[in-house]
Parts: structure tokens; C-alpha cells; sequence
């Protein structure tokens, strides 16, 4: 049954606390503990967790402030498990921190701390519609600390980096062996057909992972594809279990299968998508390779604040997708809801989050983007720019670079039209180098909207003082991912699954900005 845990709020006359001698309870008082109960414990809302319990049945549960801000203090200081339930039993100044005043006190159980954190994890699952948990607590404590500080949150960075879950770098061989492994586990055993058992033999996974050689390596492949289709072929008619659903989609998108001979041959890796399946342990990694390194995984994107005055940087926004997500992806899913939730006018990125997409997105937030540079092939130098000219709002021509208006202009399926005075393009110095097109009664300008935005922001890109801005803006994103990777222990997640992965990532992010 849910309970909220209010106990801290009026506290006994004596206490462990009133025990101690002057000097040492103002350095607690000064200490990080204090600043960690009054500024985060206080703040934690318990209330949206009482979805993870009964309204009316059992005992009370253990409080849910307490559990939260330990998951926080595990990631602040990048304990482990092992660790950070010691210092709830034995360090005062972690219990001070969540506002008990006895130590030893109130006991929490191992399995009490891993319960809660299923609960979460199968809330984040059971309802994918809904907004986790965990990201409502950042939010909550974001902009409670974004009110205490005083920041600006009209100028933001934002960047992404890729991270691991709990998965090993397997090669082809092996993750066909891992895969194929654990669908037999699965099946009764007494029942295989003989060459189905002898994979699960030691031998088997010695000799086809440590003892072929390079060459070996296609025939061993095809090897165990086809004993996986023996295995499909096998559980055909009996109900199918995760583990065998699995091996059906590694079967699929690594091999294909020719119906005469009812055999299925490896394709070519460039054939294979980068959504295939990374882990037989994880069905949620994928591949991407980004400028020559190869990411197995996860990536994260993060926005941050960056105004020069602000005494401190606070990551504002995070999300968190499989590694075959691009940027522009989640900067179009995530600039709503930073708008939505700061006053965001300015964001600065690099190259990778141009898209015409992203350019419409961010007028209609009334956001201003920055890039450090773009995709895209530039137009020739001595072309004339569309930025020369005057367009409105509206994609509506007003005059063309020598100020002479357009006669008429309008917009047709995301097409700008815009006619001006032929005898005056006729005349123009710079027609030759002039996107409008003379024709014998008009001279037109016919160009895409999208021309148009990507002109704008090439405009921006390679004006020098803007570039140097974007760039300095910028730069210091990097400094925060790699504190969260290095620090705590961002890198390689001790987790499997995108809904553990998002779970455990909100709770860095929340470290990061508590740090």
C-alpha cells in the first residue's frame, strides 16, 4: 500500500544528531548532506509513484523518497550496490542526507532497493504511452534548481554521444552462437535431435570460437544457420517462446532463404540493417557507424544551458534511443518539449542536426539553431544567394537583389513562385549568375522551400562572428559528456533493454545536474 513519507518533517528532541558535539554538527550542517536534504530530498514528489503499489492492500511500502534519492546518490558518486547499502547502515552523513536523525534506524533490505527499481522497470515497459517516472522527477528537481540558481535557459547546446549496455562486442560467430544457445535452453532438451544437443556441449563453443580459423569462419557460419533452422523447423507446430522468436528475427535479417533448397545463406554485411539485432541478451541494441568508429548500443541526446552569466550549466532535456537514431531524429521528437518547459530562444549544435525538417520545426517553436556547420552540398560561390533576397515570413518574394519588386508571388506544395519585370532582368548586370530564370514573356524564380531555409542557415553558419559564437557555445557540451560517461559511469550501463537503459540515464542525468 502507498504511503507518503512525511516522518522528516518533524524530528525527535534527541537524536543521534543532537549527540554529537557543536564543531561537528555545523561541518555536517555545511556539508554536502544538508544541501543534498534540503535542496533534492525535500523536493523529490513521491506521489506519482503510487501507480507501483496497491491503494488499499498490504503493509506500507518503504518510502519512496528515500529509494530515489539513494538511486541519485549511487549515481552522483558512482557507487555500486554493494557500496552504496553500506553507506545507507553505516555513514551518518548519507543518512543525514535523507533526513533520518538515528542511524541504523529504519531498515532497508537488498531486496527492497532491487524490487522498487523492477517495479520501475516494468512500469516503464507496461505503459510506453505514458512519460517514465523518472524523467518527471528530473523535470521536477531541474526546475526547481533552475529557480534557486537564477539561469537562463534561453540559451541552449545540445549533443548526443553513444553508450553501452551490458552487452559484449560479439562477432558474427559468436552472436550466432549466443543466439542459437540460449532458444535451445528454452526447448526440452531430452527431446533435440542429436546435432541440436551437441551445441550445448563445452566443446562445441571451444571449437567454433577458439579454434577456427579466419578462413574457417563462412563455413562455420553456415553451420550454425542451419542448425538454427532445424531448430525453427523443430518448435514449428508447439508455442513459441521469446527466446526461439528471437532466433527467428536474427535468422532473418542475417540470412536469406532460398525455397528450393530450404537452406538459408549469410548475407553480405553491407546487406544487413543497422536496426539487426546486436545481443542475444539485448534485442533493444543496434549498429551505426559514425565517422569510421562502430557503436554497438544506445545513444543519448542531452540539451543543456549555456548563457556566459549563468554561475553553473544544467543539462535541461535528455532521450534516449537505440544507436541507429540520428540527431535530427530526436532534436525534432525533444524541441517541443524544450520549449514547452524552458524559454529557450537560441540552440546551438553541430552539423549533424541540419535538416530542412529541423529548420521548419524551429520557426514554428520561434527558436533561433546555430550550427557549427551543415550537410548538404553549398552552391557555387559565385551564385547569387537567396539570401539576397527580401522574402518574408510567409515565403513570399517582396524584391529580388537589385530591389526590384516581384510582380506576383506565391507558395504551392512547399514551391516558391515569384515573377518579376523581364525587361528589367533582361538588363541585369547579374543575370547570368541569377537563380531567376528568363523566359520569353517573365522571368521567374522557381525555387523549393526548403532552398530557402537551407539558405538561411548556411547564411548563418559561414557569417564569421556567428560561427565563432556557435562554435564557443558549443564546445562545452562535450565537456559534460564526458563527465557523465567518465564520473559516472555513463560509458558502459550496467543494464540490458531500452526501458532499464532510459531509467538508469535519467538517474545520471539527475546526478549530473545534483553534481
Amino acid at each position: 500500500m502507498f504511503k507518503e513519507n512525511n516522518s522528516h518533517n518533524q524530528q525527535e528532541l534527541f537524536n543521534s544528531f543532537s549527540t554529537l558535539h557543536p564543531k561537528t554538527q555545523n561541518k555536517l550542517e555545511n556539508s554536502w548532506a544538508a544541501i543534498f536534504y534540503e535542496q533534492v530530498f525535500c523536493k523529490i514528489d513521491e506521489q506519482p509513484f503510487a501507480v507501483l503499489y496497491s491503494p488499499d492492500r498490504g503493509r506500507a511500502n518503504f518510502p519512496v523518497n528515500i529509494l530515489l534519492a539513494l538511486e541519485l546518490i549511487k549515481h552522483v558518486f558512482d557507487y555500486t550496490d554493494e557500496i552504496l547499502l553500506d553507506q545507507y547502515n553505516f555513514n551518518y552523513q548519507l543518512m543525514f542526507a535523507l533526513g533520518e536523525r538515528n542511524l541504523g534506524e529504519r531498515y532497508l533490505a537488498p531486496r527492497t532497493f532491487y524490487n522498487f527499481r523492477q517495479k520501475l522497470y516494468q512500469y516503464t515497459i507496461q505503459h510506453p504511452e505514458q512519460e517514465d517516472l523518472i524523467f518527471g522527477q528530473f523535470k521536477t528537481l531541474t526546475d526547481h534548481f533552475i529557480e534557486l540558481l537564477g539561469l537562463d535557459t534561453r540559451q541552449q547546446r545540445m549533443d548526443s554521444t553513444f553508450f553501452m549496455s551490458n552487452i559484449k562486442l560479439a562477432g558474427r560467430l559468436s552472436l550466432t552462437y549466443d543466439v542459437l544457445v540460449q532458444a535451445l535452453k528454452a526447448c526440452p532438451q531430452e527431446e533435440l535431435p542429436e546435432p541440436l544437443k551437441d551445441v550445448l556441449k563445452p566443446d562445441f563453443k571451444t571449437n567454433l570460437l577458439f579454434k577456427t580459423r579466419s578462413g574457417q569462419v563462412p563455413g562455420r557460419l553456415q553451420e550454425m544457420f542451419d542448425l538454427g533452422t532445424e531448430l525453427l523447423a523443430f518448435v514449428e507446430d508447439q508455442e513459441t517462446s521469446w527466446e526461439i522468436a528471437l532466433l527467428q528475427r536474427f535468422l532473418e535479417e542475417q540470412t536469406v532463404f532460398d525455397p528450393e533448397t530450404k537452406r538459408r545463406s549469410s548475407k553480405e554485411t553491407k546487406e544487413i540493417k543497422a536496426t539487426s539485432l546486436q545481443s542475444a541478451y539485448d534485442p533493444d541494441a543496434t549498429f551505426r557507424n559514425k565517422n569510421g568508429k562502430v557503436n554497438k548500443g544506445y545513444i543519448v541526446n542531452l540539451a543543456e544551458t549555456c548563457a556566459d552569466e549563468n554561475p553553473v550549466q544544467l543539462v535541461t532535456d535528455y532521450t534516449t534511443k537505440n544507436s541507429s537514431a540520428s540527431d535530427t531524429e530526436m532534436l525534432l521528437e525533444r524541441l517541443p518539449q524544450i520549449k514547452e518547459h524552458t524559454e529557450l530562444t537560441d540552440l546551438y549544435v553541430d552539423g549533424g542536426y541540419y535538416s530542412e525538417d529541423v529548420e521548419m520545426e524551429s520557426q514554428e517553436q520561434d527558436v533561433t539553431m546555430h550550427y557549427t556547420n551543415m550537410t548538404g552540398k553549398a552552391p557555387g560561390p559565385e551564385k547569387i544567394p537567396l539570401t539576397e533576397f527580401e522574402i518574408d515570413a510567409q515565403f513570399h518574394v517582396l524584391s529580388c537583389p537589385e530591389n526590384h519588386p516581384a510582380l506576383k508571388s506565391n507558395l504551392k506544395k512547399d514551391m516558391v513562385n515569384a515573377h518579376f519585370s523581364l525587361e528589367h532582368c533582361q538588363q541585369c548586370l547579374r543575370n547570368e549568375n541569377c537563380p531567376v530564370k528568363i523566359q520569353k514573356t517573365s522571368a521567374v524564380l522557381r525555387v523549393k522551400k526548403n532552398a530557402i531555409l537551407a539558405a538561411n542557415a548556411r547564411n548563418r553558419i559561414f557569417c564569421e562572428p556567428l560561427r565563432r559564437e556557435a562554435s564557443s557555445m558549443r564546445a562545452a557540451s562535450e565537456v559534460s559528456i564526458s563527465a557523465i560517461k567518465r564520473s559516472q559511469g555513463a560509458g558502459k550501463l550496467k543494464v540490458r533493454t531500452h526501458p532499464k537503459v532510459q531509467v538508469v540515464m535519467g538517474f545520471k542525468m539527475i546526478g549530473r545536474n545534483i553534481r
